[in-house]
């Protein structure tokens, strides 16, 4: 999986990064093809909102539409924990959406056995 890290305002220490890779690797072992991720780390110095001023956001490229989740928190670590946890229910979600289309297909197909062979039986 391909990895971008880009911050504003914000300077990247080692644990940062650390933090960040421990949980997109979280991610990747739920969905093994992840093409790429592209973390934004911000801080907000306007006093618009004193109480939330760090801002993450993820995109993972995936097969079909790239899923994105943001957050704001006044803690940099919580906003990145909230941002993979979002991101971890859509690919739960979207994994969940793929296995019940194969079921039903599997389903439509079992039943279509069924009547054959009950109608070649009388």
């Amino acid at each position: 999986m391909k990895f971008i890290l880009t911050t504003h305002n914000v300077t990247l220490t080692d644990a940062i990064e650390q933090h960040v890779l421990a949980k997109l690797d979280k991610l990747e072992h739920i969905d093994r093809w992840l093409l790429d991720a592209r973390v934004c780390l911000e801080k907000d110095h306007t006093p618009r909102s004193p109480d939330k001023t760090f801002k993450c956001s993820i995109r993972l490229a995936v097969r079909g539409n790239d899923l994105y989740a943001e957050d704001k928190e006044a803690d940099l670590y919580a906003a990145i924990d909230l941002v993979t946890k979002k991101l971890e229910q859509q690919l739960r979600q979207k994994h969940s959406k793929a296995k019940a289309k194969t079921h039903k297909v599997a389903a439509r197909l079992k039943e279509k056995r069924r009547t054959a062979a009950s109608s070649d039986e009388a």
